[in-house]
């Protein structure tokens, strides 16, 4: 079947002129305006991607995301005429997989909606597989859940980018994990190598799951190299 990807942008030429030329090659394409006009054609016709403008008016780009990755797998692609880091990272946080800032070449664009499409189809048909549960101390990380959940069966929420990191560390116990590395991991796209994300991302968890954030039992820096995650894992 064609992927369904719905054009979700608010200046109707720009619409307009993406959906035109998504539709040259070959997709099958739905615009909305704003976030109620997306909601009734998802209603009547499920999307496999969603170009999303982040400076939407009523329900920004980035609602839009948060709300729509808590309820499917859909690929989400932002699209920004800002050029500011922090809600790049903020809707990669919210599960947007991918941005793209205007103006944008159009070939880049299809060259990531392609990718995109193929990784969402790939998920959607593959069997799904039992996902392991890690505990380490009182605490219980829930991968098919993407759930932390401590011994007395409290929830501590996580964001999206802070429950890959946390996967990440968990799956490598006792192995020193540089920023690049842990970037690579818990994204698919390239970062500049002077973001500090993880270490913003790595107080955050600390201030979670630590006894003491300043003394940390689990997230070990190890300087001039990464971090460390310490290795009592069950």
């Amino acid at each position: 079947m064609t992927p369904h990807i719905v054009v979700i942008e608010d200046d109707s030429t720009t619409r307009r002129r993406l959906a035109a030329a998504l539709r040259k090659q070959l997709y099958r394409v739905s615009e909305a305006e704003n976030a109620v006009a997306m909601e009734e054609i998802l209603a009547r016709d499920p999307a496999d991607l969603l170009l999303v403008d982040i400076g939407l008016e009523g329900k920004d780009g980035l609602t839009i995301t948060r709300e729509q990755r808590s309820r499917s797998n859909v690929g989400i692609i932002l699209l920004t005429s800002r050029d500011d880091q922090i809600d790049r990272i903020v809707g990669l946080e919210m599960g947007a997989d991918d941005y793209v800032t205007k103006p944008f070449d159009r070939r880049e664009l299809f060259a990531r909606v392609k990718n995109l499409l193929a990784r969402v189809l790939e998920i959607r048909s593959a069997r799904p597989a039992p996902e392991p549960v890690t505990r380490f101390g009182d605490w219980m990380l829930d991968m098919g859940r993407r759930r932390l959940e401590r011994g007395d069966g409290r929830i501590e929420a996580l964001t999206r980018a802070e429950f890959e990191l946390l996967a990440a560390l968990t799956r490598n116990p006792g192995v020193i994990l540089s920023r690049d590395r842990l970037l690579d991991m818990i994204r698919q796209r390239k970062w500049d190598s002077d973001n500090r994300t993880i270490d913003v991302l790595i107080g955050r968890l600390r201030r979670k799951i630590e006894a003491d954030p300043s003394r940390p039992d689990w997230i070990i820096t190890v300087h001039g190299e990464g971090y460390l995650f310490a290795s009592d894992i069950r």
